[in-house]
Protein backbone atom coordinates (compact mmCIF):
# COMPACT_ATOMS: atom_id res chain seq x y z
CA UNK A 1 0.00 0.00 0.00
CA UNK A 2 0.94 3.73 -0.70
CA UNK A 3 0.59 6.47 1.93
CA UNK A 4 1.54 10.18 2.16
CA UNK A 5 4.20 11.12 4.36
CA UNK A 6 2.09 13.08 7.18
CA UNK A 7 0.33 9.72 7.25
CA UNK A 8 3.07 7.42 8.01
CA UNK A 9 4.70 10.45 10.09
CA UNK A 10 1.17 10.59 11.93
CA UNK A 11 0.90 7.19 12.22
CA UNK A 12 4.25 6.17 13.72
CA UNK A 13 3.97 9.20 16.10
CA UNK A 14 0.96 7.55 17.94
CA UNK A 15 2.60 4.27 17.70
CA UNK A 16 5.60 5.80 18.93
CA UNK A 17 3.57 7.47 22.03
CA UNK A 18 1.52 3.69 22.36
CA UNK A 19 5.15 2.57 23.41
CA UNK A 20 5.54 4.92 25.78
CA UNK A 21 7.66 7.80 24.81
CA UNK A 22 7.19 11.32 25.71
CA UNK A 23 4.95 13.49 23.06
CA UNK A 24 8.34 15.17 21.57
CA UNK A 25 10.74 12.17 21.69
CA UNK A 26 7.56 10.50 19.76
CA UNK A 27 7.39 13.28 17.49
CA UNK A 28 10.73 13.04 16.74
CA UNK A 29 11.17 9.46 16.66
CA UNK A 30 8.29 9.38 13.97
CA UNK A 31 9.79 12.38 11.84
CA UNK A 32 13.39 10.03 11.64
CA UNK A 33 11.38 6.75 10.23
CA UNK A 34 9.48 8.92 7.73
CA UNK A 35 12.87 11.48 6.85
CA UNK A 36 14.57 7.75 5.93
CA UNK A 37 11.40 6.30 3.93
CA UNK A 38 11.25 9.14 1.46
CA UNK A 39 14.94 9.30 0.68
CA UNK A 40 14.21 5.21 0.10
CA UNK A 41 16.88 4.39 2.98
CA UNK A 42 14.45 1.72 4.50
CA UNK A 43 13.16 3.37 7.76
CA UNK A 44 10.79 1.27 8.11
CA UNK A 45 12.63 -2.04 7.48
CA UNK A 46 14.74 -0.61 10.14
CA UNK A 47 11.80 0.18 12.45
CA UNK A 48 10.40 -3.45 11.84
CA UNK A 49 13.96 -5.05 13.00
CA UNK A 50 14.14 -3.29 16.12
CA UNK A 51 10.62 -2.83 17.00
CA UNK A 52 10.67 -5.65 19.53
CA UNK A 53 13.60 -4.36 21.34
CA UNK A 54 11.41 -1.19 21.40
CA UNK A 55 9.11 -2.55 23.10
CA UNK A 56 10.96 -4.58 25.56
CA UNK A 57 13.12 -1.15 26.65
CA UNK A 58 12.34 0.72 29.55
CA UNK A 59 10.87 4.21 28.67
CA UNK A 60 13.24 5.80 31.70
CA UNK A 61 16.22 4.12 30.45
CA UNK A 62 18.60 7.55 29.31
CA UNK A 63 21.80 7.56 28.37
CA UNK A 64 24.96 8.03 30.88
CA UNK A 65 27.89 10.22 30.03
CA UNK A 66 30.73 8.28 30.66
CA UNK A 67 33.80 10.46 29.79
CA UNK A 68 34.12 14.15 28.33
CA UNK A 69 36.15 16.97 27.83
CA UNK A 70 36.11 19.91 25.56
CA UNK A 71 36.15 18.01 21.89
CA UNK A 72 34.78 14.60 23.25
CA UNK A 73 32.17 12.71 24.80
CA UNK A 74 31.66 8.85 25.57
CA UNK A 75 28.15 8.13 26.19
CA UNK A 76 26.17 4.07 27.28
CA UNK A 77 23.03 4.46 25.67
CA UNK A 78 22.06 1.48 28.06
CA UNK A 79 21.38 -0.96 25.05
CA UNK A 80 18.45 1.42 23.49
CA UNK A 81 17.58 2.34 20.52
CA UNK A 82 19.26 5.62 18.89
CA UNK A 83 15.59 7.09 19.10
CA UNK A 84 15.59 6.70 22.56
CA UNK A 85 19.42 7.44 23.30
CA UNK A 86 20.60 9.68 20.61
CA UNK A 87 19.35 13.31 20.99
CA UNK A 88 20.67 14.31 24.52
CA UNK A 89 23.87 12.94 22.71
CA UNK A 90 23.96 15.04 19.74
CA UNK A 91 22.79 17.96 21.58
CA UNK A 92 26.27 18.12 23.61
CA UNK A 93 27.96 17.31 20.36
CA UNK A 94 26.47 20.12 18.64
CA UNK A 95 26.84 22.69 21.54
CA UNK A 96 31.05 21.02 21.85
CA UNK A 97 31.57 21.69 18.43
CA UNK A 98 29.78 25.21 17.88
CA UNK A 99 32.45 25.86 21.24
CA UNK A 100 35.42 24.32 19.87
CA UNK A 101 34.98 23.77 16.51
CA UNK A 102 35.37 20.24 16.13
CA UNK A 103 33.79 17.69 18.49
CA UNK A 104 33.89 13.60 18.76
CA UNK A 105 30.98 11.77 20.42
CA UNK A 106 31.26 7.96 20.97
CA UNK A 107 27.56 6.34 21.29
CA UNK A 108 28.19 2.80 22.88
CA UNK A 109 25.06 -0.07 23.25
CA UNK A 110 22.84 1.16 20.97
CA UNK A 111 20.80 0.00 18.35
CA UNK A 112 18.90 0.81 15.48
CA UNK A 113 22.01 3.19 14.29
CA UNK A 114 20.73 3.00 10.98
CA UNK A 115 17.76 5.70 12.38
CA UNK A 116 19.99 8.17 13.46
CA UNK A 117 20.52 9.60 10.11
CA UNK A 118 16.99 11.70 10.51
CA UNK A 119 18.49 13.46 14.04
CA UNK A 120 21.82 14.06 11.52
CA UNK A 121 19.64 15.79 8.54
CA UNK A 122 18.48 18.35 11.46
CA UNK A 123 21.74 19.04 12.80
CA UNK A 124 23.51 19.97 8.84
CA UNK A 125 20.52 21.75 8.76
CA UNK A 126 21.48 24.49 11.90
CA UNK A 127 24.97 24.77 10.14
CA UNK A 128 26.87 21.68 11.04
CA UNK A 129 28.85 19.37 9.06
CA UNK A 130 28.40 16.08 10.44
CA UNK A 131 30.17 12.38 9.78
CA UNK A 132 28.75 9.21 11.30
CA UNK A 133 30.34 5.99 10.93
CA UNK A 134 29.52 2.39 12.54
CA UNK A 135 30.34 -1.47 12.06
CA UNK A 136 27.75 -4.03 11.52
CA UNK A 137 29.24 -7.48 13.17
CA UNK A 138 27.74 -10.00 10.90
CA UNK A 139 28.97 -11.99 7.47
CA UNK A 140 29.94 -9.94 5.45
CA UNK A 141 31.70 -7.34 8.13
CA UNK A 142 30.76 -3.81 6.63
CA UNK A 143 31.22 -0.40 8.12
CA UNK A 144 28.94 2.57 7.20
CA UNK A 145 29.59 6.06 6.61
CA UNK A 146 27.05 8.65 6.29
CA UNK A 147 28.11 12.63 5.78
CA UNK A 148 26.08 15.55 6.04
CA UNK A 149 27.31 18.73 4.87
CA UNK A 150 26.73 21.81 6.45
CA UNK A 151 23.13 23.40 5.50
CA UNK A 152 22.38 20.44 3.13
CA UNK A 153 19.05 18.30 3.49
CA UNK A 154 20.53 14.81 2.66
CA UNK A 155 23.62 13.05 3.26
CA UNK A 156 26.06 11.17 1.15
CA UNK A 157 26.47 7.69 2.25
CA UNK A 158 29.06 4.90 1.47
CA UNK A 159 28.85 1.36 2.30
CA UNK A 160 32.25 -0.46 2.52
CA UNK A 161 32.76 -4.56 3.30
CA UNK A 162 35.79 -5.42 5.33
CA UNK A 163 37.81 -8.27 3.59
CA UNK A 164 39.74 -8.84 6.46
CA UNK A 165 38.19 -9.32 9.48
CA UNK A 166 40.80 -7.37 12.60
CA UNK A 167 41.47 -10.13 15.25
CA UNK A 168 40.10 -8.13 17.72
CA UNK A 169 36.94 -7.46 16.12
CA UNK A 170 34.35 -7.74 18.53
CA UNK A 171 30.58 -7.34 18.35
CA UNK A 172 29.89 -3.38 17.48
CA UNK A 173 26.85 -2.04 18.98
CA UNK A 174 28.25 1.68 19.03
CA UNK A 175 28.03 4.71 16.98
CA UNK A 176 30.70 7.54 16.50
CA UNK A 177 29.82 11.02 15.41
CA UNK A 178 32.06 14.19 13.96
CA UNK A 179 31.34 17.32 13.94
CA UNK A 180 32.51 20.24 12.43
CA UNK A 181 31.92 23.90 11.63
CA UNK A 182 33.66 25.07 9.21
CA UNK A 183 34.96 21.67 7.84
CA UNK A 184 33.99 19.82 5.56
CA UNK A 185 33.53 15.82 6.40
CA UNK A 186 33.81 13.89 3.66
CA UNK A 187 31.87 10.32 3.49
CA UNK A 188 35.16 8.17 2.84
CA UNK A 189 36.88 4.97 4.76
CA UNK A 190 40.75 4.47 5.46
CA UNK A 191 42.05 1.20 6.70
CA UNK A 192 45.20 -1.12 7.08
CA UNK A 193 42.66 -4.00 6.10
CA UNK A 194 41.24 -5.01 3.18
CA UNK A 195 37.65 -3.18 1.95
CA UNK A 196 35.61 -2.96 -1.40
CA UNK A 197 32.73 -0.21 -1.84
CA UNK A 198 29.29 -2.62 -1.58
CA UNK A 199 27.02 0.86 -1.71
CA UNK A 200 27.09 4.58 -2.78
CA UNK A 201 24.03 7.08 -2.08
CA UNK A 202 24.95 10.74 -3.67
CA UNK A 203 22.80 13.20 -2.46
CA UNK A 204 21.52 14.12 -6.49
CA UNK A 205 20.13 10.61 -6.14
CA UNK A 206 18.69 10.62 -2.24
CA UNK A 207 16.85 14.16 -3.47
CA UNK A 208 15.41 12.39 -6.59
CA UNK A 209 14.05 9.51 -3.92
CA UNK A 210 12.29 11.95 -2.28
CA UNK A 211 10.90 14.29 -4.82
CA UNK A 212 9.22 11.20 -6.19
CA UNK A 213 7.95 9.64 -2.71
CA UNK A 214 6.15 13.55 -2.11
CA UNK A 215 4.73 12.54 -5.82
CA UNK A 216 3.86 9.33 -5.91
CA UNK A 217 3.33 8.37 -2.31
CA UNK A 218 5.62 6.26 0.22
CA UNK A 219 4.89 2.41 -0.45
CA UNK A 220 3.88 0.85 2.68
CA UNK A 221 4.02 -3.06 3.99
CA UNK A 222 0.36 -4.00 5.16
CA UNK A 223 1.39 -6.00 8.12
CA UNK A 224 3.83 -3.46 9.24
CA UNK A 225 1.78 -0.78 8.85
CA UNK A 226 -1.33 -2.70 11.16
CA UNK A 227 1.15 -3.48 13.54
CA UNK A 228 1.53 0.59 13.98
CA UNK A 229 -1.87 0.92 14.02
CA UNK A 230 -1.93 -1.59 16.65
CA UNK A 231 0.33 -0.05 18.88
CA UNK A 232 -1.17 3.67 18.50
CA UNK A 233 -4.27 2.05 20.27
CA UNK A 234 -2.30 1.59 23.57
CA UNK A 235 -2.15 5.83 24.03
CA UNK A 236 -6.38 5.07 24.56
CA UNK A 237 -6.10 2.75 26.92
CA UNK A 238 -6.02 4.98 29.93
CA UNK A 239 -9.00 7.51 28.58
CA UNK A 240 -11.21 9.30 30.40
CA UNK A 241 -15.01 8.93 30.19
CA UNK A 242 -15.02 12.25 28.49
CA UNK A 243 -12.38 11.37 26.11
CA UNK A 244 -13.75 7.67 24.75
CA UNK A 245 -15.96 9.47 22.38
CA UNK A 246 -13.45 10.78 20.33
CA UNK A 247 -11.08 7.38 21.15
CA UNK A 248 -12.06 6.20 17.89
CA UNK A 249 -10.28 8.78 15.96
CA UNK A 250 -6.65 7.38 16.64
CA UNK A 251 -6.61 4.31 14.90
CA UNK A 252 -7.56 6.19 11.32
CA UNK A 253 -5.29 7.40 9.30
CA UNK A 254 -7.77 10.26 7.84
CA UNK A 255 -7.45 11.90 11.64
Amino acid sequence: MKVSHNELQGLCRKAFLGMGFEEGDAADAADMVAWMQCLDLGGLAALSRGLDYLLAESSDALPSVLYQDGDLAVLDGHGCSVLRSSSLALELGFAKARARGLAVIKIRHCHNRQLIMGYLARLAGRGMNVTAFWRNAHEPLTEQVVGFRANHTVPEIRIYTVADVPEENEPNDGITLVMANHVDLLPAMRSNYRYDLLARHEESDLLACRDRAYLEGIEVDDTLWERLKALATRMLVEATDDSRQGAGAGTHDND
